[in-house]
Formats: structure tokens, sequence, C-alpha cells
């Protein structure tokens, strides 16, 4: 994570991922996200890795990294 982005966010924030490099790989990214409440995915691109979602309720973006971390993606920032 970059150091001026907050651990905890309301709003948008983006993730790059390491491996987002096809259409399911981009399926499971998608889904790991949008199942924590109030998390959906508004953009990503397989090209650059970058995934923006927005949240509704205070999320940690920890959580997210660890999720992300057991469906066998790394985050980068």
């Amino acid at each position: 994570m970059m150091s001026n982005t907050p651990r905890v966010f309301v709003g948008a924030t983006t993730f790059l991922i390491a491996g987002l490099t096809s259409d399911p790989a981009l399926h499971t990214v998608t889904a790991t996200m949008n199942d924590f409440p109030g998390v959906r995915v508004i953009a990503a691109d397989r090209t650059t890795g970058l995934v923006t979602l927005s949240a509704d309720r205070p999320v940690d973006r920890s959580d997210l990294t660890a999720a992300l971390t057991r469906a066998g993606y790394a985050v980068l920032a």
C-alpha cells in the first residue's frame, strides 16, 4: 500500500494487483472484492492490473488484501 493511502477508507480507492492478466483472473478478483459488504468494483484493467472500487461504509484495505492473497493474487499497492 502506498504511504499516502489511508488504511481504512470510505469512497473510492485503487489497488495494483499482480497476475491480473486474464478474464478468469479478472472475474476472481472482482468477485473477491464484491463479496465485502458495501464494496463494489467500479473499474478493472487487465493491462495495468489496476482495480478501482468504492465502499459505502468503512473498509480496511488490509482485509481486502488478505482476501486477494487467499485467492492467489499479490497486491502491489
